[in-house]
Parts: structure tokens; C-alpha cells; sequence
């Protein structure tokens, strides 16, 4: 049986390890294994053997801040195992460190012979997706050498540079050559009666552009001490609902989760900064859009993400336009990658802007922060970008001259620029895929929001009445178009996007529910609409789905046309107590809040959208991110929606 995946995470590094703590280099489901620091695996290999074989399991690694678990020698009912192997792993900024104790179990001495295949293959995370494409590397070499306590792997391709560098303690006894690059570190430990040894193995890895003075961490211990201290500063204060104990659960674990999956980014002066990352394992960078959403579920309870996601997202805002990247003056970035094929434009997404909706979500979540905190001096600090952002909204967004966002599809990058972001995922009932510019439906809800939240922040904090104005009537043109012509009569619900050529596209999809949040729809459309979703097609009892069952294009396990997601529903519960359907808010939640129970009361990115009175428990998607930002504060968007009832 192949091993079970477990995810180490703390801010921008990851380890995937197995149930024995082993990491193989081989792809198991949808999570590569092995150690990654900004988007290039610096871990390939970590195997383990004792005397010349791989140790049996006695309890392998459960998931949590610790990869633990327990070993022995292979061997049969009539001879007891001669010693037990404690592995203990953890890993830190740059870093992955395990604790390795083998203790003796007989009354004699024992002879054990340990041995550690490492290897670092240092691929980009692009490299290992199950897409079938290869990318060379002209020039590149890999090279190894031996340390005193150790080995250090390293990998250069003109100027691009990383090593990772393998020590312990005590220094093995020899480093062997396998054959296939791999070195292998070996000891000869000599146990007393019933005595036990100990290994500190430390792994410290120093990726191209990242920080070149880190400290070497002590202990698994320590920097498992490290996070869970972090994570009870981030938790503490939080108001969590005594009626809904359920509720209260899944929002202490997201925001654990939170406070792990903030890496680094830098402002527009400079300043380290922490923000929320995609996801693990394929997205722990930034994420426009991922930020700012769960920046603004958060904002009621941890602001400081807010305060850190806006200023970082204003010092890679787009300055010029660049094709490759989709980039135009005022844009905010969709991607930022730091690997390798992103260095060298082997792909687009080292700035990669190819998102209609992060530009206004950006203008959103300022004017919420300036509303929700009264601190006004990110608004005026941010004035020339917000001001920017609105100029890309209305020149080249297509507000001003087609009268809504619209995106065309990117051949090097993404077809669809909006949230629902994978090919086909915008469609009709039939599957049909619009051509010519696109503008989807939610999209053009967080315009009309940004617009309004930008009006308050340009009256009460820049004290520009003129141009206040000017916005919230461009808001007001925004609504009444939008129900004249996305408004379909015949299922009294919103298309899901328009054409290039204007035509309605007439899925009846999740989007609908974002049309709530923003507050686009009047309260009679608003009152259809949310009704309508909480209908057997649509909600699935686990959560509303992406696309209501029984359209031909409908399919419970495809990533946006049928599954249900955390953070969709999330905004859809907040639209739905916007409009005053409270019943409803609360049947999205208590579905959510469930399937979180049923999951240690963690939400995955995403579920299946197989119906709850025929599957009992919720159904996982096969390619969905372990840890996410958007569903780890999707909790808190719930508490704000229904207020712990």
C-alpha cells in the first residue's frame, strides 16, 4: 500500500512526508513529497533503513505540527523486535529538522545499523503537476560534497544558485555514494541493556533569493513550540460562539491554519511583511485573490491580515502592461512565483496578472479595513494605487468602454480570469465555453462594491467629494445595467457571464450567491436568488454547489462545475444575511460547519458535489489543497454571517 501523504507547513516552506517519516520523491495522489522552499524542492529523498531493511510501522505519522511516529526491525511473532524507533519531525523557515531515537529493548547490548538515503532534486513545483509538460534546463548542473557532519547538495544554472545543506549530531560515520546521485549517511550506534541513542538531524535549506542568515533550528521541539505559540497568539481573543461548540471548532482550526499559511512579502518601502498564502502544497505564495478574500473573511477578528495584504499587494501592483503576463498599469497581481522556470520566463507566473477580480477586491477590501477599523492610514498611504486600481477597472478593464469587466483567455497562462478560474469552468447549461471578451457574472459585483467602498474612502479619508461622486455614480450605471442584461426572465436568476458577442450564458451557477455578498442585485432579485439556492440542485447539504445539478455540464467531481467550496459558500452565507434570509445563511453553515466536523474540523479547498442524503459523509475532491487560506477563514465568514445561532 502506498503511503498517505502528511503536510509539515510553516509560512513559505512545506515538507510532505510519509507514514514512516520517509520522503521517496515519488507523487502520491495529488501531494509531491518531499521538502519545498519557495516553489523548488530542496528534499527528494529521506529514506530510512536499519540494518539493511525499511523498519515496519507501528503507528505512523497522524497529521498535525509534528510528523511523529513509531518503527520497528522487520521480523517475525517468535522474535521481538530488538529495538523501536522514534521518529520526530518538524519543520521551520527554510528548514526541516527531525529527532531520531532508537531504543534497545533487550538486556544486552545491541549493534543497530542506521542508515538516511537523502537526495535534493531541486525541481520546480511546476515540473512535478500531472500536466505532461517538460520545461529544460540548459546548463544546469548538480553537484554534492561531504561536510564534516554531513552532506551539502547544490544546483546552478547561470546565475540561479540554491544548495541545502544535511547535518547531524553525532556526524555519521560515513557518507556512501548510491548510484543515483543520492548520498547515503551511516552509523554504526552500539546500544547499552535496554539503552537508547539519539540523532538531531537538521536540513537548512537556502533557495535562490531568499534570506541568506537564518538560524539553525535547534529541536522538532522547538520549532513545533515555535508554531503552537504563534497559533495561540493568533487565536486569542477571539469571541468564539458557546452555543455552537461545532462552529467554535472549526474556527480555532482555521485560524491555526492561518497563522501557519502566512509567508513573507515586502511593501512598497520595503517592509517584511506576512500574508496569507493559496495553499498547500501547489500555491503557498501569494495569491492575489486568495489574500484579499481571506483578509476580508478575517478582517471582523485578525485585521493585522489586512494591514499586511494590502500594502504588499500595492508594491507588486502593475505599472506598464506586458503581454506575457496579462499585466496593464493599476492591475493587482494574481501570481507571485519565486522558482526557477519562473526566473527564467519558462513560465508566466512570477508576476503573472492574469485576474479580472483581484484589481476591484483590493479596492474593496481597503474601503471594508478604512470602515471596520477607523484606521485611515493605509487608505492614505495607498491613495495613488487605489486611485490606479480604479483607472484599470474603467480604461483597461472594460467598465468604461463595454460596460463591465471582461477578460480574454490567456493561451500561455489561464483561460478563465475569474475565480472559477479552471478551462471549461465557464460555460452554459450545456457546456458550451463563451468566446470573445468574457464578463462574469460575480465580477462584476465586486466592481460595483469596489466602486461604493471606494466613494466612502475618497469622501471621508482623500476628502475628494468630486471624485466620490463620479464613482458612486458609475456604481449606480453598473446596477441597472447589470439587471437589464444578466437578468434571465425565464429561470428568475443571473447568467453566469455574458459573451463577447453579449449573449447571456446561461448556467445556473454558485456565482449568483457572490451577486448577494456585494449587494448587486435589488432585494426583490436578491430574495429570488437566494431561495433559489438553497434548492435540492443546488445544495447538496454539505454546501451550495458550483453548478446546479442536472445541466449537462454538471459533473460532482469536476474542480468548477459541480463540486462545493468552502470560500464560495462562505460569501454566499454573508450574502444571504445581507438580503435578511437568515434561514439560509444559517442551512450554508450548519452544512459547512459539518462537513468540517466530519474532517477534524478542518475545510479542505474543496468537496465533492455528491448529495448528503445519498453519502453520508462528505466526499473529498481528488485534487483539492490540504491547507488553504480561503477555507481556513471560511469559519470566521460564517460566525460574521450568522452570529454563532
Amino acid at each position: 500500500m502506498t503511503d498517505r501523504h502528511h503536510l509539515l507547513v510553516y509560512g513559505g516552506t512545506f515538507a510532505a512526508v510519509g507514514d514512516r517519516g520517509d520522503i521517496t520523491g515519488v507523487r502520491a495522489g495529488s501531494v509531491p513529497d518531499g521538502l519545498f522552499v519557495r516553489d523548488a524542492r530542496h528534499l527528494s529523498r529521506w529514506q530510512l533503513t536499519v540494518d539493511g531493511a525499511v523498519p515496519d510501522v507501528l503507528t505512523p505519522v497522524a497529521d498535525g505540527d509534528t510528523a511523529r511516529c513509531v518503527l520497528v526491525p522487520r521480523g517475525g511473532r517468535q522474535e521481538p523486535p530488538a529495538y523501536t524507533l522514534f521518529r520526530e519531525q518538524a519543520v521551520g523557515e527554510s528548514s526541516f529538522v527531525e529527532s531520531l531515537r532508537v531504543t534497545g529493548n533487550r538486556p544486552v547490548p545491541t549493534t543497530v545499523r542506521l542508515a538516511l538515503t537523502v537526495d535534493a532534486d531541486f525541481a520546480d513545483q511546476f515540473e512535478l503537476r500531472s500536466d505532461h509538460r517538460t520545461y529544460a534546463k540548459t546548463g544546469a548542473v548538480r553537484s554534492r560534497r561531504v561536510l564534516d557532519d554531513g552532506v551539502e547538495f547544490a544546483y546552478r544554472r547561470g546565475a540561479w544558485h540554491s544548495c541545502t545543506a544535511v547535518t547531524a549530531e553525532p556526524a555519521p560515520d560515513g557518507v556512501e555514494e548510491t548510484g543515483t546521485g543520492a548520498r547515503r549517511l551511516v552509523w554504526t550506534l552500539e546500544l547499552e541493556p535496554h539503552g537508547t541513542a539519539e540523532l538531531l538531524l537538521r536540513v537548512m535549506a537556502r533557495p535562490h533569493g531568499g534570506k541568506r542568515t537564518l538560524r539553525v533550528p535547534r529541536s522538532p521541539a522547538a520549532l513545533t513550540g515555535r508554531l503552537l505559540a504563534e497559533e495561540d497568539e493568533f487565536t486569542a481573543g477571539v469571541a468564539f460562539p458557546a452555543g455552537w461548540p461545532e462552529l467554535a471548532a472549526a474556527c480555532a482550526r482555521g485560524l491555526a491554519d492561518l497563522a501557519a499559511l502566512r509567508v513573507p512579502a515586502t511593501g512598497p518601502d520595503g517592509e517584511e511583511l506576512r500574508v496569507p498564502a493559496g495553499g498547500a502544497p501547489w500555491f503557498l505564495t501569494l495569491l492575489g485573490r486568495d489574500a484579499l478574500l481571506t483578509s476580508l473573511f478575517a478582517l471582523p477578528y485578525r485585521p493585522r491580515l489586512a494591514a499586511a495584504t494590502l500594502p504588499a499587494l500595492a508594491a507588486v501592483q502593475a505599472t506598464g502592461t506586458a503581454a506575457h503576463a496579462v499585466a496593464q498599469p493599476g492591475k493587482i497581481v494574481h501570481e507571485v512565483r519565486h522558482g526557477e522556470l519562473a526566473h527564467f520566463g519558462q513560465v508566466p507566473y512570477g508576476r503573472y496578472y492574469g485576474s479580472v477580480d483581484a484589481t476591484p477586491l483590493f479596492l474593496v477590501l481597503l474601503g471594508a479595513y478604512v470602515e471596520r477599523t477607523g484606521d485611515t492610514a493605509p487608505a492614505r498611504r495607498l491613495q495613488p494605487h487605489a486611485r490606479a486600481a480604479v483607472g484599470w477597472m474603467l480604461d483597461h478593464g472594460g467598465l468604461a468602454s463595454r460596460g463591465y469587466l471582461v477578460y480574454r483567455p490567456d493561451r500561455g497562462g489561464l483561460a478563465n480570469q475569474n475565480w472559477k478560474d479552471s478551462p471549461g469552468a465557464i460555460c452554459s447549461a450545456d457546456g458550451t465555453r463563451p468566446g470573445g471578451p468574457v464578463a462574469a457574472a460575480g465580477a462584476q459585483g465586486y466592481a460595483y462594491d469596489a466602486l461604493r467602498r471606494t466613494a466612502f474612502v475618497a469622501r471621508t479619508v482623500w476628502r475628494d467629494e468630486t471624485y466620490a461622486a463620479l464613482l458612486e455614480q458609475a456604481a449606480g450605471d453598473l446596477r441597472d445595467r447589470f439587471q437589464r442584461d444578466f437578468w434571465m426572465p425565464e429561470h428568475s436568476f443571473p447568467a453566469l457571464a455574458l459573451d463577447g458577442d453579449g449573449r447571456r450564458i446561461d448556467a445556473l451557477a454558485s456565482d449568483a450567491g457572490h451577486l448577494l455578498w456585494s449587494g448587486l442585485l435589488d432585494k426583490e432579485y436578491g430574495e429570488l436568488v437566494g431561495r433559489r439556492l438553497l434548492e435540492p440542485d443546488f445544495f447538496s447539504g454539505w454546501g451550495v454547489r458550483t453548478l446546479a445539478a442536472g445541466q449537462p455540464a454538471y459533473h460532482p467531481l469536476s474542480y468548477h462545475r459541480g463540486s462545493v467550496w468552502p470560500h464560495d459558500n462562505a460569501l454566499i452565507a454573508l450574502g444571504l444575511a445581507r438580503y435578511g434570509l437568515h434561514d439560509e445563511a444559517r442551512a450554508v453553515a450548519r452544512g459547512l460547519v459539518d462537513a468540517a466536523t466530519a474532517t477534524g474540523h478542518r475545510l479542505p479547498e474543496v468537496l465533492a458535489g455528491y448529495d448528503r442524503g445519498t453519502h453520508p459523509e462528505p466526499v473529498p475532491h481528488p485534487h483539492a489543497c490540504v491547507r488553504e487560506s480561503r477555507s481556513a477563514a471560511a469559519p470566521l465568514a460564517l460566525l460574521t454571517a450568522v452570529g454563532g445561532a
